[in-house]
């Protein structure tokens, strides 16, 4: 079984409400275990705990929020012991042509960094979910497909 943790921040609700998506998704798949947690319940340690781990977060100035930055920021002092492990990302904005693209990839960017793998989605949201305001049905289940494929692809390096 793989440990999936789905680690987010959200300020008004929308972003915690596409990781809960994102971690049904996942635990619908293979049986993942799977671990939601605000950023500000979450250490580099947890990270190094789990098997994949995808982050969520709102749209500020077409970047990921400070407090998840920080998180990837201490996690520095363990690099090279992600490498492997799978990595997801989502976001949340307020506007359509937010940013939300931008702050995906720079989650991405740094799951790449660190020796990560980060799959991709031929059909829809390319980088990973995106929603404008309240998750609509179209971005929930686009989040519980990113959960959904991560946690088998996690599941299928874990386990061969």
């Amino acid at each position: 079984m793989a440990n999936i943790l789905v680690v987010y921040y959200s300020r008004t609700g929308n972003t915690k409400k596409m990781a809960e998506a994102v971690a049904e998704g996942a635990g619908g798949a293979m049986r993942a275990e799977v671990t939601v947690k605000p950023v500000d319940q979450c250490a580099p340690e947890d990270m190094l705990a789990a098997d994949a781990i995808i982050m969520g977060t709102p749209v500020y100035y077409g970047s990921m929020a400070a407090e998840l930055k920080k998180l990837i920021d201490d996690s520095v002092t363990h690099h090279g012991d992600f490498v492997g492990k799978v990595g997801g990302a989502f976001a949340s904005c307020g506007v359509m042509g937010g940013g939300a693209e931008t702050a995906v990839l720079d989650i991405l960017k740094a799951w790449l960094i660190h020796g990560m793998i980060v799959p991709g989605e031929a059909v829809g949201s390319h980088y990973g979910p995106v929603c404008v305001g309240t998750p609509d049905q179209h971005a929930r289940e686009a989040c519980l497909k990113l959960g959904k494929t991560v946690a088998a692809l996690a599941s299928r390096l874990v386990h061969g």
